[in-house]
C-alpha cells in the first residue's frame, strides 16, 4: 500500500470499509487483490533493465525509510543454517547422501561468511525479497510487481540479483543497465558485489527446506512431484558443488 501510494507499479490488496486488508475464516489468513495480468519479462533488452531499474530503485528509497516492524531479516543463520539441518534432521535426504549434503553445505556455508567479511557493512533495508522476472509481470504499459510474501529486511542486490542470467560477461552487462535506472533514484553500495552468489547459495538452501516444511499439505506433493526424490537431492548436490566454485570468484565489476 505505501508504495501504491507513491505510484509506484505493484499489486497492492484491496482494503474493506473499515480499510482493513488482512481478513479471517476459518483459522485462516487472506487478503484480496485486483486481478492484473501480464507477459513474462523480456530481459534481453537493455531499456527493459533500465526501466526495472529505475522501479527498483524507486521501491528500495521507499524501503530505506524505515524498517519492517514484523517481518524478519534475511540472514545466513535463517536461510543457510536452519535450512540445511531441518531436512537432515526431519529426514528428507536419502541415507547415502546425507553425509555429502552435509559436510557440502556446511563447506559452502563457510565460504558465504567470507563473502559477508569481505561486502563489510552493508544496510538492510525493506526489500521485496523474491525479485525474480517470474513476480514481474509486462503489459503494453510496462513493468508491475507483485508476490510480496516474503519481503523482509536485507541488502539491496537481493532485489537486483534474480534478474541476472547466462555467463560472467553477460551478467555485467546486466547489472550495468539496471543499475543505471536504479542510482536514478537509490544508491548502491559496489560492496554488495561481494554478496551476489552468496544470495543465491543461500536461496537454494532455503527453497529446499521452504518446500519441505509444508509436504504435509497435499497441494505441494501434486504440485512438485520432483521434490524429496533421490534424483532431486543428487541434482542439489552437484548444484551445491557449481555454487562452491563460483563463491570463490571475484566478484561482478560496475563502473560507477
Amino acid at each position: 500500500l505505501e508504495l501504491a501510494e507513491r505510484e509506484i507499479p505493484v499489486v497492492a490488496p484491496l482494503r474493506d470499509e473499515r480499510g482493513e486488508t488482512l481478513h479471517h475464516h476459518q483459522g485462516f489468513r487472506f487478503a484480496l487483490y485486483p486481478r492484473r495480468g501480464g507477459r513474462w519479462p523480456d530481459l534481453d533488452k537493455p531499456d527493459n533493465l533500465l526501466w526495472l531499474g529505475r522501479f527498483i530503485g524507486r521501491i528500495h528509497a521507499v524501503g530505506a525509510v524505515e524498517p519492517f516492524r514484523h517481518r524478519p531479516v534475511l540472514s545466513i543463520d535463517h536461510f543457510g543454517d536452519e535450512s540445511y539441518r531441518y531436512v537432515l534432521d526431519q529426514g528428507f535426504i536419502p541415507a547415502a547422501l546425507q553425509l555429502p549434503y552435509r559436510s557440502l553445505a556446511e563447506d559452502v556455508l563457510r565460504q558465504v561468511r567470507n563473502c559477508y567479511q569481505r561486502a563489510g557493512e552493508v544496510r538492510n533495508i525493506r526489500l521485496h525479497g523474491d525479485c525474480h522476472p517470474g513476480n514481474i509481470l509486462w503489459t503494453d504499459s510496462g513493468p508491475h510487481f507483485v508476490d510480496f510474501d516474503d519481503c523482509r529486511m536485507g541488502p539491496a542486490i537481493q532485489d537486483l540479483w534474480m534478474l541476472l542470467s547466462g555467463e560472467r560477461r553477460d551478467m555485467t552487462m546486466q547489472l550495468a543497465d539496471i543499475l543505471d535506472g536504479y542510482t536514478e533514484f537509490y544508491d548502491f553500495n559496489p560492496r554488495e558485489l561481494n554478496l551476489l552468489e552468496a544470495l543465491r547459495t543461500l536461496r537454494m538452501l532455503h527453497y529446499s527446506a521452504w518446500l519441505a516444511r509444508r509436504w504435509e499439505d497435499p497441494a505441494f506433493k501434486q504440485a512438485f512431484t520432483w521434490f524429496n526424490t533421490s534424483r532431486y537431492w543428487e541434482e542439489q548436490i552437484l548444484a551445491l558443488r557449481e555454487q562452491a566454485a563460483l563463491l570463490d570468484e571475484p566478484p561482478l565489476t560496475w563502473n560507477y
